[in-house]
């Protein structure tokens, strides 16, 4: 069996959630915070051996208060990131740790994540060396100023990425390695730079991002439409209790 580590970034400003009390990743969704209920999932797995959640130096002494009982427990790895996501990821990719031969990266705002699709992109990863989850695009795309259209994108062979996004270790270590200066909104676009193949792998539009207060309130309704969870590795004790909260 493959050995995966999973990072979680959770170290954004959450400026478009417009919450006084909590970023994204922490606000409270039915009864625990997001971030927990995508750490879960991959907890329970046999070839996960570690999950790292990445937090803002600003947030270490809160998440401390709320969430130290949980991170002790579940035995959760918590590094502080950088000014960029890629800086953020850079910092938990040097602790990884060295028998793990895949390193997926699952943003922590994604809270509405199952079991088969993780397996799916797991699969895909094993057998190509990088795999993303992604969803057809099906809207219609329209590029403007802000103020007026200025033309209409074909939509054909777009894809909007989600993760998990699962690389070999060495190819994710090679892109960062490499990355420069030039900015980039996912890791599959590092790894895309290299020249290396990425494998898509059809994702759930269920499987959405928590960017505004609204969304709660969808990912609430996404997580009972989820399908059952599997039953194979470790049951998690504090599923239901207070210190998911």
């Amino acid at each position: 069996m493959a050995k995966f580590a999973v990072i979680m970034p959770a170290a954004g400003k959450s400026s478009r959630f417009h919450d006084k009390n909590y970023k994204k990743p922490f606000a409270p969704l039915a009864n625990r915070a997001v971030w927990l209920h995508a750490a879960e999932r991959f907890l329970n797995r046999n070839d996960v051996i570690q999950v790292i959640l990445v937090i803002s130096r600003e947030d270490r002494e809160l998440f401390n208060f709320k969430f130290a009982s949980n991170v002790a427990i579940l035995g959760i790895d918590v590094v502080e990131g950088g000014n960029e996501r890629s800086d953020s990821v850079a910092n938990a990719l040097a602790k990884v740790k060295s028998e793990a031969e895949f390193v997926a990266v699952h943003d922590a705002a994604r809270p509405c994540i199952c079991d088969q699709w993780i397996d799916s992109v797991f699969a895909a990863a094993e057998k190509s060396g990088a795999a993303i989850l992604a969803v057809p695009v099906s809207g219609t795309l329209k590029r403007s100023d802000g103020k007026r259209v200025q033309e209409t994108i074909s939509r054909a062979d777009v894809w909007e990425a989600q993760t998990p996004q699962v690389f070999r270790r060495e190819l994710l270590l090679e892109a960062y390695e490499k990355r420069g200066d030039a900015p980039a909104t996912d890791d599959s676009q590092l790894v895309e730079r290299l020249g290396k193949p990425v494998t898509v792998v059809p994702g759930s539009q269920i499987n959405l991002k928590v960017t505004t207060r609204e969304d709660l309130r969808l990912a609430e309704a996404a997580l009972k439409a989820l399908p059952k969870p599997k039953l194979s590795g470790p049951l998690n004790p504090f599923a239901d209790s207070d210190m998911w909260r």
